[in-house]
């Protein structure tokens, strides 16, 4: 397509040329009587195609006619290269963001924590968007500028080398105040389109979070924050227009200058009979049509300047390396005991996050994990997930080791319930199916029910077709959560994560829902991770992480009977709970 669209710049461009010298020949032949021999080769084979002078002569209507026939051959050119060049620009487009969208979905998980939504966006929309008009709109006008410069050089010469060069004389000086202009803007336009990018990151955290903002009376804030941002994004735009402005002001009176200079020297020859009236205008109308396209390298390199930007920002996602497996790693069956042994974990070089931590977990277990803040509970499911990988040790599922079984295998059949949910804004059907795809409605129904969902959801006047807004706003916390844990069951994963997914609801729906996952638990080993000690106590075994590592484990008797953190824990909730009781019976 791009090749096509070339070559219907090239004939564009040639028919251009060939226009004026059927208005020179009209001129000096046909009307000035003027012998055709005087005139080079080319335009006599020019006139030839048109039955030669003594047929324009006879029948002047022919040279309109065939001025006429040549504009709309350039008409013709014209139509081919917007249509080949648009959709060569679309697809590329296409392909780009198809592209970025899939790399990034293979990036790691650390980069996508730190960062920033609205800036990826940015780079997948906007960023895209620059590349693709640059290639639509300017390839084209790069092309048209050597097409025409070539053809005039062709076509000028013979005609009267002296003038040629007096045309060509400023070529030079507007093609090099252009790359000035371009270097000089450069730093501009990269600054300009980071600061539209940092602009849609506040708005993309603003909306996100518009309940937090509302809770705490932020809007203002939120509201001069985005100012901020918008103003700085417009002073830098303003600066690009300023230097836009003194571009084309000084461009133009270089253009102006050069037909100017050319017309005043096409005088001089004409006057003494080295050039004809007819190649006086053959040479005014080749001056305009090559200054014009020379001087849209302006343009040109203005637009190259802010592509190159786009282009950069959008290989620093490319470049960014995506999350590979291990070499050999293959699918295993995650039926059986999993085991820590001496495992060492760190976010940062010299922090450790676990310490020589060792475990062992049977088949089949309820695990439950409790922890204080920042103790890594989070974290142990995060590497059992292979979101991060372990720094030292050994953890091996069913006598595999972890960093052997493949990443896509070990995620697809683990189950993992957040302690805040993400659900897309789809009916509640769409997002219990999004787990399986050949889930079917009475699965559906059984998961909802274990998770204590189907009661809410059919008191909705649409039911399971009930739209939830983005995120499931429209859904309360409690909801959310045990839209989650359904969504999670559906998938029967042989390895389930409860990653502090019951603390939106209330106790008794606590209880509910761990009795029936009880009832109808399977094969699967199952973690749950709570502050909430009512959560915990029915558990096979608790584990207490403590500082990195495992400071005790136990059931909920046994622990209690030892003391330590867990009996502190078990005290302070007792206390807070029977307070409350009181204050509701008084």
């Amino acid at each position: 397509m791009f090749f096509v669209a070339m070559v219907c710049s090239a004939g564009s461009a040639f028919s251009n040329f060939v226009a004026p010298l059927i208005i020179g020949i009209t001129i000096d032949n046909v009307l000035g009587g003027l012998p055709l021999e005087q005139t080079n080769a080319f335009i006599m084979w020019v006139v030839g195609l048109f039955g030669g002078v003594e047929a324009f002569e006879g029948n002047i209507w022919l040279a309109a006619l065939a001025y006429l026939s040549i504009v709309a051959l350039i008409a013709i050119f014209i139509f081919g290269r917007h249509r080949m060049i648009s959709q060569f620009g679309e697809n590329t487009a296409k392909r780009m963001k198809d592209k970025l969208y899939d790399h990034i979905q293979k990036l790691p998980y650390n980069y996508h924590v730190h960062a920033k939504a609205g800036d990826l966006i940015q780079r997948c929309t906007a960023d895209v968007e620059q590349v693709r008009r640059f290639l639509q709109a300017q390839t084209v006008e790069i092309g048209r500028a050597i097409f025409f410069t070539a053809f005039a050089l062709v076509m000028m010469i013979p005609i009267s080398a002296t003038l040629t060069w007096v045309t060509m004389g400023f070529l030079p000086i507007i093609f090099v105040f252009s790359y000035v202009f371009f270097k000089y803007c450069r730093k501009v336009f990269k600054l300009a389109d980071e600061k539209d990018g940092e602009m849609q990151s506040v708005l993309q955290e603003s909306v996100t979070g518009i309940r937090v903002v509302r809770a705490f009376g932020r809007a203002r804030f939120e509201v001069d924050k985005f100012v901020k941002k918008n103003e700085e994004f417009r002073d830098l735009d303003f600066k690009q227009m300023k230097y836009l402005s003194w571009y084309w002001g000084l461009s133009d009176l270089l253009c102006f200058a050069q037909i100017m200079t050319t017309f005043v020297v096409g005088i001089f020859l004409t006057y003494n009979g080295t050039l004809t009236l007819g190649e006086l205008v053959i040479f005014n109308m080749f001056t305009a049509m090559v200054v014009w396209p020379v001087r849209q390298l302006g343009r040109v390199l203005s637009d190259l300047g802010r592509m190159q930007v786009a282009v950069e920002r959008i290989y620093e996602v490319l470049d960014e390396p995506a999350e590979t497996d291990t070499e050999g790693a293959t699918s295993h069956d995650l039926q059986g005991d999993i085991v820590f042994q001496n495992v060492d974990f760190e976010y940062e070089e010299g922090r450790k996050v676990f310490d020589n931590l060792s475990f062992t977990v049977k088949r089949g277990e309820t695990i439950a994990v409790l922890g204080a803040t920042g103790s890594g509970k989070s974290t142990l499911m995060h590497i059992l997930l292979r979101l991060y990988d372990y720094k030292s040790g050994s953890i091996t599922i069913n006598g595999k080791e972890l960093r052997d079984i493949s990443k896509e295998h070990l995620r697809h059949n683990v189950g993992m319930v957040l302690q805040e949910p993400f659900l897309y804004s789809k009916t509640i059907m769409s997002n219990l199916k999004m787990a399986k795809d050949t889930t079917n409605d009475p699965e559906v129904y059984e998961a909802t029910k274990t998770a204590s969902a189907h009661g809410f959801i059919t008191e909705f006047e649409e039911g399971y077709e009930t739209l939830v807004g983005e995120r499931g706003t429209t859904l309360s916390g409690g909801q959310k959560q045990r839209v989650a844990i359904a969504r999670t069951l559906i998938k029967n994963s042989q390895l389930l994560i409860f990653d502090d997914s019951l603390s939106a609801v209330d106790t008794e729906t606590d209880a509910q829902i761990r009795q029936a996952l009880e009832d109808n638990k399977s094969d699967a080993t199952t973690f749950i991770i709570s502050q909430r000690i009512t959560t915990l106590m029915d558990a096979d075994r608790i584990f207490v992480i403590e500082q990195g590592s495992l400071a005790d484990h136990g059931t909920h008797e046994e622990l209690l009977e030892r003391g330590g953190l867990y009996k502190r824990i078990w005290e302070i909730q007792a206390m807070i709970e029977q307070d409350f009781e009181q204050e509701v019976n008084t």
